[in-house]
């Protein structure tokens, strides 16, 4: 701090300001206090707390003391408030009555009466307490009095405002409770004082703003009172408060030159209007540009001045924010928006002055932004910078195109005089740059001073930008400042530079859709490449331009010309071929064939007609349309007819082809669509429209980098195929628009041919469509002819005569007058041909086709012969007739298979009736058809005198339905011993019931079978008697069941066999009974089987007693009784332990020839198994074997035969069984 007596030094606007508290009184005590008080002051923050609901917020209070002076006091009007006194504090340490009462109280009322006569009212009295005086004065009065007496006399109410500093400079408890006291009293009036004062000057400064629509209002009076509020935020380092003063100041202005522009303009921005005549850029070296505050407080501030000190103040405020990053961002917008207004507001600039401000401009903020960050920040937010890196770049190429350091001559004079003004208009180097060596100042003024230094610059920006847009990732930008540096290279007669940077941008522009950047940056391509003598991509990139219709009808002209011309110069001196690709030349539309379905046969003529939409602005002559064709041979194609190449084959000939890639290629499928909405911003104070327009709410899908699949345009890359197949069409004009151009073949091999190439040729320049898609395809067919035999219905029946088609694909063959086709059969199959049946030739629309129709008759063979389908269902069993077919077109027999069923099915059974036999056959009609039976026949075909079938059928025709059976039956006599086989032949003549007269006679229906030991040789009788002394049996009492077993015969030569035993007096078998009640209605008490030894002679007969117990009442029939054939144990059977080998003898008697022999097991089991054997038996051991008699060996007499059981008396609930 100046000493108190020094004078008042001028105020300087810095960083250093601080609120000013004056100090009236004892100067030497407020000095010695000073440096303590200054110390202690901003130590402990205080919370702000500030109106209209504004969040408080903690600050340090620092103050400036100053001497107390009238002058300091403000005046009316003064709004500064830097320099505004916002406390007032006397200082006195007097303890003596008298001498307060001499001067203290003089000088306190004279320094109130000046506070009061400015209408100060923040103010206070310190006391300080001193020991040492208070010890050498023995008759002052205490402390308090003197307080007393300075708070009666100047505080009245406001008793707080006289604060006692006891001791201040000693360091004692109570010398630090006293200050800790006075410094919150301290801060607390300052921080009041200063929210009062402020707010004060706040609404002033509204009041000030509100009058902005009176006239003579001026934007630079409210320009400066604003920032006095930036400042003192400032002061109170309060940097985003301040740096909002400053954003409402921009966005002010800014607010008045876009109403300026619409027509309503204010009369203070007519001083902004000035012209330029300095442009040396943004001064950011400074934290204050006095100089242009100073030309905006005299209003003489040009619109470039205003917007420089206003940034200035905004990058000092970012920075001491610790937000360089936000500097750069604004610093874009600032200049880019400065350019705007000056044209807003019809600024007159001279050519390359805004130029030369720009590029300055982006040097300072980039210096100064380096300035405080270091190089790993720098690196790591390129992103940030780089915008400012491009702009300088486009500047600086702006002015050496402006001043004519890029011409190949370089500049004129009339150039460097305009260079001289441009350096005259920046003035002299700044101090605070003039000692470095890279200053914004120095660059420009190095690269404007020849042509090689501008180069130098230019390529260092340039490659500095383009490196840099690449290592973030925006390759859309480093392609876009790599076609400026390309323009540069080309000024610069340097076209193998330049081409890379076309081609990088066309690359990137095709990727992305943009028109009209394509076409621009193909025109430059051109350009590039006739200087470097590329003539393939140079014609290439003409038939692109000649077809965009984003070029005027004469610029399309002439790059045709350019083609046209190329080919008549090399027609004359014939070289290499320029194969370029067809789609900037013409399109392929559609193409059709003749005939429609794309297949023809040998010797054939096919066309193909394709329309060929031309893309050229003026009729071209091409000497040739050719197609190349792939002929392939199929595996198996020899076996594709032509039926079943035109099944599968489209209809209409016609095929369509997509739109081919045009010279604007069309943006990727999978991007998302625009989701356009509508914006409307309007006045928050009248609901007014204030702007619309619209936003894309899915820009960021949209403007995703992506990957680009096309190709660089330097090769067209296209491989000319050459064939032996080719399509050509010679001497077309092609107009304009669509033409039609037809090509004619005539088939000669077989196969399949695949359209590949398209080809139209203009001198040497061939124009290919490399692929055609969809797949073209046309079949030449060579079909040998061929013969199919089928029946008319589903299926052929053996026996009946049915019709068969013939049908004869000719092929290529031709048929001619008396052509026949000779059937060899096998003799079971006749073939029956009518007269009157004739051939039927087809049209070419159903392909070549002979057909005719004849009868054939199936027979049947014997039933063992016949393919054995037959299942478990009704299907019919099968048989197979080959036909051998000798056909006029070949010397090979054609041998065809025709499978017949057999519509019946046929089984037989045997009949006995004690000794009588019969034999029945039933036929069943498994087809669909009705048939007619009629004399049924069976016979024996052995011939054996001794038997005689007698029949016992109806003499008259049967009729068979579908899915129906008819019986026949014949009755079996003998007067001999009969055989122990019969083999029988079944015969019956079939007709179809429906069919008319037949032309010939039908083979009869036959059916073999034999019949095995149908001689009877027992009767089994049973009968079941009540218990004695009642008449009828009753549920739950035992009966009576008697079995007779008789013997009808000899011995016959069935019986020799392993049970057969000899003795001295007659021979006998041995056969085992079972008694089983499969009904359930009796249950057998006792053993239900046993074996017995029956003589071997007629009328032997064997009876069995049992007993059994009925369950049911009512009419209840007889068990069954089972005869097996009892065979002694065989080695071979030694292994088959099966529970019919576990039997014993029964034990019973045979009636007449042999004694009665004692029941032998007796127990009381009912509906037992068999015991298992005794004497020496032993479970485990091999056991005799069961054989069942045959049924016709057995004739059961009691079959049928019923027994009425009553119930019992006593039974609650009956129980009756009805059979």
């Amino acid at each position: 701090m100046d000493a108190p007596e020094a004078p008042l030094p001028p105020v300087i606007y810095t960083m250093e300001n601080k609120p000013i508290v004056t100090c009236a009184g004892d100067q030497n005590l407020f000095t010695s206090i000073y440096p303590t008080l200054s110390q202690q002051l901003p130590r402990e923050p205080m919370e702000w707390r500030r109106s209209y609901g504004r969040a408080p917020k903690m600050i340090h209070l620092e103050s400036n003391f100053v001497q107390f002076k009238e002058e300091l006091l403000p005046k009316d009007g003064n709004k500064a408030l830097l320099t505004f006194p916002f406390l007032h504090i006397y200082w006195t340490e007097c303890c003596d009555t008298e001498v307060y009462k001499a001067t203290v109280k003089d000088d306190l009322t004279k320094w109130q009466n000046v506070l009061k006569a400015h209408s100060s009212v923040d103010w206070l009295i310190v006391v300080v307490e001193n020991d040492a005086k208070k010890k050498n004065k023995t008759n002052i009065l205490p402390r308090t009095s003197i307080v007393d007496k300075i708070r009666n006399d100047f505080c009245n109410k406001q008793s707080d405002r006289c604060v006692v500093l006891s001791d201040p400079l000693k360091d004692s408890s109570r010398t630090q409770e006293s200050w800790n006291a006075f410094l919150t009293k301290l801060r607390t009036s300052l921080l009041m004082s200063f929210t009062k004062n402020l707010g004060k000057f706040e609404d002033d400064m509204r009041t000030l703003r509100e009058k902005r629509t009176e006239p003579g209002w001026s934007f630079c009076d409210y320009f400066m009172v604003q920032e006095e509020l930036a400042f003192v935020f400032e002061m109170l380092q309060q940097f985003e408060d301040a740096l909002v003063q400053y954003d409402e100041l921009d966005a002010l202005f800014s607010q008045y030159v876009v109403n300026f522009g619409a027509g309503d303009g204010a009369n203070w921005l007519t001083f902004f209007c000035q012209p330029v005549k300095s442009w040396n850029g943004l001064i950011l070296r400074k934290p204050i540009d006095m100089e242009k505050r100073e030309l905006i407080q005299r209003q003489e501030a040009t619109l470039l001045d205003l917007r420089s000190y206003l940034f200035s103040r905004q990058c000092t405020l970012l920075l001491f924010l610790q937000r360089p990053w936000e500097v750069a961002q604004r610093a874009l917008e600032l200049l880019h928006g400065c350019v705007q207004e000056l044209k807003l507001l019809e600024v007159s600039v001279p050519p390359g002055a805004l130029d030369c401000w720009v590029f300055l401009s982006c040097l300072e903020v980039l210096q100064r932004i380096e300035g405080c960050c270091d190089r790993a920040q720098i690196d790591s937010n390129i992103a940030h910078t780089v915008g400012l890196w491009s702009y300088a770049t486009e500047k600086l190429k702006s002015l050496g195109y402006l001043c004519g350091l890029v011409s190949e001559k370089g500049p004129n004079s009339e150039d460097l005089n305009r260079i001289v003004d441009l350096l005259a208009g920046l003035g002299a180097e700044r101090p605070e740059t003039a000692n470095t060596a890279q200053s914004p100042y120095k660059k420009l003024k190095e690269a404007l001073s020849s042509v090689e230094a501008f180069e130098k610059h230019y390529l260092d920006l340039s490659h500095a930008a383009i490196e840099m847009h690449t290592s973030i990732g925006r390759l859309r930008s480093a392609k876009f400042v790599g076609k400026d540096l390309a323009e540069f290279y080309m000024r610069k007669k340097s076209p193998q530079k330049a081409e890379v940077y076309l081609q990088g941008a066309l690359k990137n522009y095709l990727a992305e859709g943009w028109a009209l950047p394509i076409t621009h940056t193909r025109k430059q391509l051109a350009e590039c490449q006739k200087h470097l003598g590329q003539t393939e991509n140079y014609l290439q990139t003409s038939s692109l331009l000649a077809s965009d219709h984003h070029l005027t009808e004469d610029e399309r002209k002439h790059f045709c010309r350019e083609i046209l011309s190329f080919a008549s110069r090399q027609t004359d001196s014939p070289g290499q071929k320029i194969v370029l690709p067809l789609h900037c030349f013409a399109q392929l539309r559609d193409l059709h064939f003749t005939p429609s379905n794309a297949v023809v046969h040998v010797g054939g003529v096919l066309s193909v007609e394709i329309t060929l939409c031309s893309q050229m602005p003026m009729p071209v002559h091409v000497e040739q349309v050719a197609i190349n064709v792939h002929f392939s041979i199929e595996k198996n194609n020899y076996r594709k007819t032509a039926e079943w190449l035109t099944k599968h084959k489209t209809s209409n000939g016609t095929i369509n082809f997509p739109t081919e890639t045009s010279p604007l290629p069309v943006p990727q499928n999978n991007l998302p669509a625009l989701e356009l909405y509508e914006m409307f911003e309007r006045s928050p104070s009248d609901n007014s429209l204030n702007t619309t327009g619209i936003i894309c709410k899915n820009v960021h899908m949209l403007l995703r980098r992506q990957e680009s699949s096309t190709s660089l345009e330097t090769s067209s890359g296209v491989a000319l195929e050459d064939g032996a197949h080719v399509l050509k069409c010679s001497g077309v004009t092609l107009e304009p628009g669509a033409n039609r151009i037809t090509f004619r073949t005539q088939a000669r091999e077989p196969g399949t041919y695949t359209l590949r190439q398209l080809c139209a040729s203009v001198g040497p320049v061939r124009f290919v469509l490399p692929h055609l898609y969809p797949p073209v395809q046309y079949d030449v067919y060579s079909q040998e002819p061929q013969l199919r035999v089928e029946p008319l219905a589903d299926s052929l029946l053996a026996g009946i005569p049915q019709k068969v088609k013939f049908t004869v694909t000719t092929g290529h063959y031709t048929v001619k007058n008396g052509d026949s086709l000779q059937l060899s059969n096998a003799e079971a199959m006749l073939i029956l041909c009518h007269a009157e049946n004739r051939a039927v030739i087809y049209s070419n629309t159903r392909a070549p086709v002979t057909g005719g129709e004849s009868s054939v008759l199936g027979m049947t063979e014997s039933h063992g012969k016949h393919k054995d389908t037959q299942k478990a269902g009704q299907c019919m069993a099968t048989t197979d007739h080959k036909v051998s077919i000798d056909c006029p077109w070949s010397i090979y027999s054609t041998v065809i298979a025709l499978t017949f069923s057999v519509p019946f099915r046929t089984t037989h059974s045997l009949l006995s009736a004690g000794t009588r036999k019969y034999i029945q056959v039933c036929v069943q009609n498994l087809s669909e058809l009705d048939f007619e039976l009629s004399d049924g026949h069976l016979v024996d075909p052995d011939s054996n005198a001794d038997l005689r079938l007698v029949p016992l059928n109806a003499k008259s025709p049967q009729h068979i339905h579908s899915k129906q059976s008819v019986f026949f039956v014949w009755e079996l006599k003998w007067t001999r011993e009969p055989p122990p086989s019969l083999r029988c032949r079944f015969s019956v003549g079939s007709s179809p019931a429906s069919g008319g007269r037949l032309s010939i006679p039908l083979k009869p229906y036959t059916y073999e079978f034999r019949v095995e030991n149908f001689f009877t040789l027992y009767n089994v009788r049973a009968e079941i008697l009540p218990p004695s002394g009642t008449e009828h049996c009753r549920t739950g009492s035992l009966c009576s069941l008697e079995v007779s077993i008789t013997r009808l015969s000899d011995l016959l030569e069935v019986d020799k066999d392993e049970a057969l035993t000899e003795s001295d007096e007659y021979f006998s078998t041995k056969l085992m009974y079972e008694v089983v009640d499969n009904s359930s209605n009796w249950a057998v008490c006792g053993k239900s089987s046993g074996v017995i030894s029956m003589p071997v002679a007629a009328r032997a007969t064997h009876r069995v007693h049992m007993e059994v117990m009925p369950l049911f009442a009512g009419y209840l029939p007889l068990p069954d009784v089972r005869l097996f054939k009892y065979l002694p144990h065989h080695s071979a059977h030694s292994s088959q332990l099966d529970a019919d080998s576990w039997i014993e003898s029964d034990g019973l008697s045979v009636d007449k020839h042999v004694d009665e022999q004692p029941d032998g097991g007796g127990g009381g089991r009912c509906r037992g198994s068999a015991h298992l054997a005794s004497g020496g038996e032993h479970r485990g051991l091999p056991m005799p074997r069961l054989q069942a008699l045959p049924p016709g060996q057995v004739f059961n007499a009691s079959v049928g035969t019923q027994v009425l059981v009553i119930p019992s008396k006593d039974d609650h609930v009956l129980e009756v069984s009805v059979t």
